[in-house]
Order: C-alpha cells, then sequence, then structure tokens
C-alpha cells in the first residue's frame, strides 16, 4: 500500500496524547512531550496534511435520538474494481467507514442514518444499486455499541 508515513517516537506519543483529548492545550502538550511550540506545530502540520491525524468532535451514535447505524456486507462483482466500489461507497452521505475485508464478502460499509428504517430502505433499495459493481448485499441494523465514537457523515440531520 502506497502513502503510508513511519511514524517515530514523537509523532506516536502526539497522536497518543490527542487521541485521549484532542482539545488538550497546545502548552500542556508542548510540556508532556518536553519540546517547543515550534516543533509541536510542525509535527501537528505534518500529520494532518499527510492525512494520518484527524482533530473532530466525535459523537456516540447510540446516545443521540433517531439515530441509526448499520452494517452492509457486500460482494462486489468484479474484483478488480474492488477499490473504485470502495471509493464510490465512501463518497455516500450516508457512509460513516467503509472496508475492504477477507471472508465471503468483499467489503463492509458502516452506515448511519436518522429518523427511521425508510433511509436505510432507501440506501439499500435504492442509492448502493446504483453505486455499480454491486453483486449481493445485506445489511445488519446495530443495536447497541460499546467504544464507538464516529465522525457525524454530513448526509446526517439531527
Amino acid at each position: 500500500m502506497g502513502g503510508l508515513k513511519k511514524l517515530d517516537g514523537l509523532d506516536k506519543k502526539l497522536i497518543r496524547h490527542l487521541t485521549r483529548d484532542g482539545r488538550m492545550p497546545v502548552k500542556e502538550l508542548v510540556n508532556k512531550l518536553e519540546i517547543t511550540s515550534p516543533t509541536l506545530q510542525v509535527r501537528m502540520k505534518n500529520l494532518l496534511q499527510s492525512g494520518v491525524l484527524k482533530i473532530a468532535g466525535l459523537v456516540d451514535v447510540f446516545k443521540i435520538e433517531k439515530l441509526f447505524m448499520a452494517l452492509v456486507a457486500i460482494r462486489v462483482i468484479d474484483d478488480l474494481k474492488i477499490d473504485d466500489t470502495l471509493n464510490g461507497l465512501s463518497r455516500m452521505p450516508e457512509v460513516d467507514s467503509v472496508y475492504a475485508v477477507t471472508g465471503r464478502y468483499d467489503i463492509f460499509a458502516e452506515i448511519l442514518f436518522s429518523n427511521d428504517m425508510e433511509a436505510l430502505y432507501k440506501f439499500m433499495s435504492s442509492k448502493l444499486p446504483q453505486q455499480g459493481n454491486i453483486d449481493y448485499s445485506e445489511s445488519f441494523v446495530v443495536m447497541k455499541s460499546k467504544k464507538k465514537w464516529t465522525i457525524l457523515p454530513p448526509g446526517i440531520d439531527l
């Protein structure tokens, strides 16, 4: 896989601190990491620009009324087009995450939808087939989860 960034010890420590508290003040990070403010700024800029790190507000889907999560298992028609399919799915506003996986399915997509089952039905019956390269799909509504924090996709209304 191209584009992987090798992280040094300082990058790893910085990421660890920010994953615990993404709002940690610069002064506190500088003290904990024993570095200067300019060094911190350069490291943060590099991690953000490389796509290794994203700082965002995360939500617990299961604590928001009328917000639901489903996993969609997908078999593709053409394995050679799996990257195109992953890219297409990742651009859909309901899709939180998409994964190429091993096993009897080729892709798992994690989707969020609001209000009621109608949104899931519309996604499965209309939007997903329009994506193309879908041989078979199956959805699983997530009833409960632990340790699942996510960025709210732009297509979700609260």
